[in-house]
């Protein structure tokens, strides 16, 4: 029997280990079964080059757990080990001290491991005594058992071991007792193992026999060692990449289509990646994509790896030339790490490219689940936003595609205003503003459908990138202000202005977080609509931008902003305007005439402020008192106006404003009209 230390420079090791991978300790089994993997492959290199000239016979991988005993066992049929091959690759650690190497990877546990080529210790981040019991492939070789019990002193002795190949015995530590768990244990090696080169087993299949299920004596097989992103795209069916992606995704609508990558120069990868249905939360999709380093499992948070946007994307990646086990900051910072990242991108777009280009109709179809990932790709990434240029779609509220080229061309002659910007119209409920957009159509004009959760940032960047255009949703305004042709406008009498918009606003419900600003405009007598509400463009704008960027939220407290303009030409308002100046036209005009005249003197008072101060503030209060009197006067009057109030409940109906008590008193008001 052969007794000595492990060759380090700390006795901490072990404590090390044990502390700054605790919160990562499940990737013991990925790396042990990973060196298991190695052995066998190296045997089979060796085979098929003459230098082992053996049956291969099983070289099936095998995990097994042992609860009364509290082991894990993992057996490899590889090349084994010899004595002095312990001695040179178990027995002696490049490590160069507990201070340098707390310092540098506290915060990286997944750093060690790859970093150090402590592969073999990370079974004691669940074990506190290791046996390996081995025997080499060689001729004449004997079989040994190494042992330790997580401390720098280990023991070697011969072993009874007839077949070559490994043996690694984890006595699972008190506080991992969890692990000795086969649910926990297959869980762990269908995360990390599934698509493994060499068969792993873990345990034995069973079937359903007299009524209970029966232990079978074939091995259950958990990888597939030839997983479809290591065939040739020609030898593959879209069923094929279709059942792949139901195996990596149960649950999940079929994919719209998918990349097949291949690359090997100047790096090696391969892959598939898949272009899923996004319904509507983007962070719900993040996060689908699986790396993996020889068919090994890495991660499946691969910002590092791939632009932003494309994390949207499902699928997997492999690549040797993505160290296994870093950080990611030293991810984000590695050669090759760049150049996926952009030949990537590049797939991704010249694959939309050629989809728009060999099937516009198909591409049209999957748009709606395509847009919210292009979008996100236009906002984040300038090198993808150029190429998307060419096959990016605006869509119209008749269900119309356009490339960006080709919408402008379409409305640049109709759509250009006074000042030559080309105003590009849309809409975000076709339901909800259809007043709204028919008014737009009767001009002439086309209208966008912009309902998608990306939809106003997009907008607002491609405002930057058209030359002198700009984007406003149908409902902003009054289409001919809108689209201004010229600069005429009807003026409507200053003191008509007074009257009937007092007669509105004192008629206005109350509504939360919600403020009116009421106008009257002149809109001509062919407009079917008396009152119309709109929406401040930049306000509604910023709320919007405000739910998605929560340093924003503040846009969002702030209260809706709508403006109620009332079409004096409207026969309907005619009507009240009538019926106002028969029944109080006597009582108020005097008063409008007299705060007309108290403005004019406080206007000339107002230039020597400091001498007529108190003049000044005498006669604001007198002009405050003459106002409420005013409004009074017409409040009685608009009181028991019961079309006022049926026109501004009919204007909120349309907008969807009008609920609760507001909406139950409107029904009863109309049925009683009828």
């Amino acid at each position: 029997m052969q007794k000595g230390n492990i060759g380090v420079t700390t006795e901490n090791i072990f404590p090390i280990i044990k502390k700054f991978l605790y919160s990562d300790h499940e990737i013991f089994l990925r790396e042990l079964i990973s060196n298991a993997v190695d052995a066998t492959q190296k045997l089979k290199t060796l085979s098929s080059v003459g230098e082992f000239k053996g049956e291969l016979g099983d070289t099936v991988v095998r995990v097994s757990v042992n609860k009364e005993n509290n082991t894990i066992t993992i057996s490899d049929h590889g090349i084994g080990m010899t004595e002095e091959e312990i001695d040179k690759y178990i027995n002696q650690i490049a490590f160069s001290g507990a201070t340098d190497f707390m310092e540098k990877y506290q915060n990286n546990a997944n750093a060690i491991i790859g970093h150090f080529g402590l592969g073999f210790y990370s079974a004691f981040m669940v074990a506190d005594k290791v046996e390996l019991i081995t025997k080499s492939y060689k001729e004449g070789s004997e079989a040994v058992k190494w042992t330790c019990n997580g401390n720098p002193e280990f023991e070697i002795e011969k072993a009874d071991k007839t077949d070559r190949g490994t043996d690694i015995i984890l006595h699972v530590s008190e506080d991992c007792r969890e692990f000795v768990d086969d649910n926990k244990i297959k869980g762990l090696l269908t995360k990390y193992c599934s698509f493994l080169p060499v068969q792993i087993a873990f345990g034995k299949k069973t079937e359903w026999k007299d009524g209970k299920s029966v232990e079978t004596d074939e091995d259950n097989i958990i990888n597939d060692v030839e997983p479809l992103w290591t065939k040739k795209p020609s030898e593959l069916k879209d069923e094929d990449y279709k059942n792949f992606y139901a195996k990596l995704y149960p649950m999940q609508d079929e994919p719209l289509f998918w990349i097949h990558l291949n690359v090997d120069f100047p790096f090696h990868l391969t892959g598939v990646l898949y272009f899923p249905k996004i319904k509507s939360n983007i962070e719900i999709s993040r996060n689908k994509i699986q790396l993996y380093c020889n068919q090994v499992f890495v991660t499946d948070s691969v910002e590092g790896i791939v632009p932003d946007f494309l994390t949207l994307l499902h699928g997997v990646i492999d690549s040797p030339d993505i160290p296994l086990n870093v950080s990611r900051s030293y991810l984000q910072s590695d050669s090759n790490v760049k150049k996926i990242s952009t030949y990537i991108t590049k797939k991704v777009a010249d694959r939309l490219q050629s989809i728009f280009n060999n099937d516009r109709k198909q591409f049209e179809e999957k748009w709606n689940d395509l847009k919210i990932f292009i979008n996100y790709g236009m906002l984040t990434d300038e090198e993808f936003y150029k190429k998307s240029t060419k096959f990016a779609l605006l869509k119209d509220t008749d269900n119309k595609y356009f490339t960006f080229e080709e919408y402008q061309t379409l409305i640049k002659d109709n759509q250009t205003d006074k000042d030559g910007t080309l105003v590009y119209l849309y809409a975000n409920d076709v339901n909800a503003q259809y007043t709204y957009i028919e008014a737009a159509k009767a001009k002439g004009y086309n209208v966008l459908l912009m309902d998608g959760q990306l939809d106003v940032p997009t907008l607002q960047m491609l405002e930057q990138k058209f030359e002198k255009s700009r984007f406003t949703r149908v409902d902003s305004d009054i289409i001919d202000n809108i689209i201004k042709k010229d600069d005429t406008t009807a003026d409507v009498d200053s003191k008509l202005q007074d009257v009937i918009s007092t007669v509105f606003k004192t008629q206005l419900p109350v509504i939360e977080k919600t403020n009116f600003d009421v106008q009257v405009k002149a809109l001509g007598e062919s407009s079917e609509q008396p009152i119309v509400i709109t929406q401040s463009e930049y306000m509604r704008r910023m709320k919007d931008v405000a739910a998605l960027q929560p340093g924003m939220a503040f846009y969002g407290e702030m209260p809706d902003m709508y403006s109620i303009i009332v079409n004096s030409d409207h026969k309907l308002v005619k009507r009240i305007i009538e019926a106002e100046k028969a029944e109080c036209g006597n009582a108020v005009d005097p008063v409008i005439d007299e705060i007309s005249k108290k403005n004019d003197e406080l206007s000339s008072l107002r230039e020597k402020y400091d001498e007529n101060k108190d003049k000044i503030e005498a006669g604001d209060k007198e002009i405050d008192e003459l106002r409420k009197k005013k409004e009074s006067i017409i409040k009685e009057f608009a009181d028991k106006q019961s079309l006022v109030k049926q026109l501004i409940d009919i204007a909120l109906l349309q907008n969807g404003m009008l609920k609760g008590q507001s909406l139950s008193q409107f029904i009863k008001r109309t049925i009683d009209m009828i």
